[in-house]
């Protein structure tokens, strides 16, 4: 459970039904195996211990007292297990029949909740054998012992902060206004649905979302058990089609038909789903009532990580997917620089072309600008300015570009300017220091601004998410711009976005972009090596790929240090050994506070994606702010 992680399972047994004992005896073999998987939450569908096809058979006394007797039998099945398992049970309390869901933890039924909204439509005719709970009930005798009852009720984990565990039953999700709602503005982080829903064309894909989009809206997990094949076909069939969801994402699922009793086990992370929502404020933790915490005490130990811990996580997997999203990042980039253009009236767009990937993602978003305001391509001033460490590789892909893009391509050599600046300061030549590399940015800054004022321009910036992040740009030289299109698109995604370019244009484009993509990423500010870049930037600031996957887990999910190092470690295996994970979080971390003062006053841009580092928006920080709590917990995570 260390960092909030839980190992949870959805299982659908192969019932047989009305055999109250055959099922008893394959849910404690359930129970038994997850214990030993080292399962914390198991979930079981509705009212397995019966089968929920019984129909009328509900209304003989002998399968209700069976399945009382059987359900008692089995809280001892958790005893010492260190499991919390919910299993559906018809119970009678009284006169009345109910659906319900029995929570049993460490030998004892701990809750039962009932189903709040039973179906009377369709296939469906619960109202015909089971009851509605009015709330006046909250209590229910299971073998002469008296046990919470009801819709209010959160099971709370003492050990275990945020674990709070809400249940609902089938019909429950698919209402309009669900139990689980209630449920999390009380205070749930998990919610649990035992359910037979049964299979009809296409009813998969609506599950899914609603699955998805209730752990989305109400940021809990999902765990949703659905009823197995081996119910009654009298009618309708079951599908096992089980889910478990977190905040939107689905982690885990098993497909309909195909998944040998929908068993599917993963991990949720609680810490994130708290995370979220002290983020999100708006999220809405009122209640008309107040809930009946029940406290139950999992064993903290550091649970084995099996779920997807995305290695990239700004960019997606599916290549349909991800397709989409660069040309969703493109439309964006050029249609808010469309704006800026069209209301501060410029008559062009003057940007600074290296060869280098930043400059050209900014420079396709301009071109792309151009023409939604009907521009001429020429009005792109495109400005190349070689100095000390420029190659010919560079220099040539950047005039090639400009050429079959169709903007104006003007080269402005600055080594002269920069020599004169250095004999004006005292600057001996020779000392390649940060004098001697920044010069050149400022300068080229300069002669951006410039041409821009001459020509009633603007320009371009070309800095990225990642290294606004690292700081890893000159102050006041490429930090600066009259409007930055790619300060909110990630080092990792930028590659992405300009292969997507190059795929789609094909051509003399394609293979000029195909050479940047594959020229090492530098700022060329320090002489080349025998015509080669001498300076490779992930060599000396660290691999973007680690920095994009740190700036996402601590900026987006407030992770912290020992945790994303720990979750770097699990989705960089075999790529990168402990040693060098550790060596680059804490370079990043020590970066990105010393590296704020950049960014409290950095250019106006638009905003792509859910992280962005905007001081009139994302990140209001302090540029005085010290790292000292962050370097000791990751630390930490070497003891």
């Amino acid at each position: 459970m260390k960092d909030g992680f839980i190992k949870v399972r959805c299982f659908s047994p192969g019932i047989c039904v009305g055999d109250v004992s055959g099922n008893e005896k394959k849910i404690r073999e359930c129970i038994e195996d997850s214990a030993k998987k080292g399962v914390k939450i198991l979930v079981l569908p509705e009212l397995c211990l019966t089968a929920y096809t019984c129909a009328d058979l509900f209304s003989q006394k002998i399968l209700i007292k069976t399945a009382e007797e059987a359900i008692d039998n089995l809280k001892l099945s958790t005893l010492g297990k260190d499991i919390l398992v919910f299993v559906g049970v018809p119970l009678a309390n009284g006169d009345k029949l109910y659906n319900c869901a029995v929570a049993l933890f460490d030998g004892e039924i701990i809750g039962v909740i009932p189903k709040t909204h039973l179906p009377d439509y369709s296939e469906f005719y619960e109202l015909r054998n089971f009851t509605e709970p009015d709330g006046t009930e909250t209590k229910i005798t299971i073998q002469g012992k008296e046990y919470p009852f009801g819709n209010d009720i959160l099971f709370r984990c003492k050990t275990v902060p945020h674990l709070v565990v809400g249940c609902e039953i089938c019909e429950d999700l698919w209402v309009p206004s669900t139990p689980s709602e209630t449920l999390c503005k009380m205070g749930a982080t998990v919610i649990c649905n035992l359910s037979a829903s049964d299979e009809i064309l296409s009813k998969d894909e609506y599950r899914r979302s609603l699955c998805s989009g209730k752990s989305a809206s109400l940021m809990c997990a999902y765990l949703y058990t659905d009823a197995p094949e081996s119910e009654s076909t009298t009618d309708v069939i079951f599908s096992a089609h089980n889910i478990i969801a977190e905040n939107g994402t689905i982690l885990a699922e098993s497909k309909p038909f195909a998944h040998k009793n929908g068993d599917i086990i993963t991990e949720i992370d609680v810490d994130k789903l708290a995370n979220q929502r002290i983020r999100a404020n708006t999220f809405d933790k009122e209640t008309v009532k107040q809930p009946r915490f029940i406290d139950f005490s999992l064993k903290v130990a550091e649970t084995e990580l099996t779920r997807k811990i995305d290695k990239s996580p700004f960019v997606p997997s599916d290549i349909t997917v991800r397709q989409s999203r660069c040309e969703q990042i493109l439309t964006m980039q050029s249609h808010a620089l469309a704006k800026r253009l069209s209301v501060t009236r410029s008559k062009c767009a003057v940007i600074g072309i290296s060869g280098g990937l930043d400059s050209t993602l900014a420079l396709l978003a301009t071109t792309r600008a151009a023409d939604y305001i009907g521009w001429e391509r020429k009005n792109i001033v495109a400005v190349t300015m070689p100095c000390f460490g420029t190659t010919k590789r560079t220099r040539s892909n950047a005039e090639k570009l400009c050429e079959a893009l169709g903007a104006t391509f003007k080269e402005v050599n600055i080594s002269d300017a920069v020599e004169l600046h250095f004999r004006d300061i005292g600057h001996d030549k020779s000392v390649q220091n940060v004098t001697f590399e920044n010069a050149q940015a400022r300068e080229r800054t300069q002669v951006l601004m410039d041409i821009a004022n001459d020509l009633g321009g603007l320009v371009v910036g070309t800095g990225d998410l990642s290294e606004i992040a690292l700081g890893w740009s000159t102050y006041n030289a490429d930090h600066m711009s009259m409007y930055n299109v790619n300060c909110s698109v990630p080092k990792t995604l930028v590659r992405y976005v300009v292969g997507y370019f190059a795929d789609k244009e094909g051509g003399e484009i394609k293979a000029i972009l195909d050479d940047i993509l594959n020229t090492p990423v530098s700022p060329e500010l320090l002489p080349p090596r025998d015509g080669d870049i001498a300076q490779k930037t992930e060599e000396l600031v660290g691999p973007y790929e680690l920095h994009d996957f740190f700036l996402y887990n601590m900026l987006r999910l407030s992770f912290t240090p020992s945790k994303v190092y720990r979750l770097a470690k699990f989705a960089f295996k075999g790529i990168f050994d402990e040693q060098t994970i550790y060596k680059w979080l804490e370079v990043f971390i020590k970066r990105f506070f010393a590296q704020q003062f950049k960014r409290s006053c950095s250019p106006d841009g638009v905003k792509i994606g859910s992280v962005a580092l905007s001081p009139r928006g994302d990140l209001k920080m302090p540029s005085d702010a010290s790292p000292a709590v962050w370097l000791e917990d990751l630390k930490s995570a070497l003891r």
